[in-house]
């Protein structure tokens, strides 16, 4: 089953703001949100644990 998490559970995972993770995203570099209503969006927790898990890649020089 697809795991969502909201924007507050996202940060405390990331250690990343909101208006950061709302600019990463635009750019293409961190996961999009999916939008559950019109005011509402959540994240598909393994795009995120993935994207964590990019970061640490790069940090130890691997190549993704």
């Amino acid at each position: 089953m697809t795991q969502l998490l909201k924007l507050k559970s996202v940060m405390d995972i990331t250690g990343v703001s909101r208006s950061h993770i709302y600019a990463l995203a635009k750019q293409g570099l961190f996961p999009k949100p999916v939008k559950l209503t019109e005011r509402s969006s959540a994240w598909v927790a393994s795009e995120v644990q993935e994207w964590i898990e990019s970061r640490i890649s790069a940090r130890d020089g691997e190549v993704a």
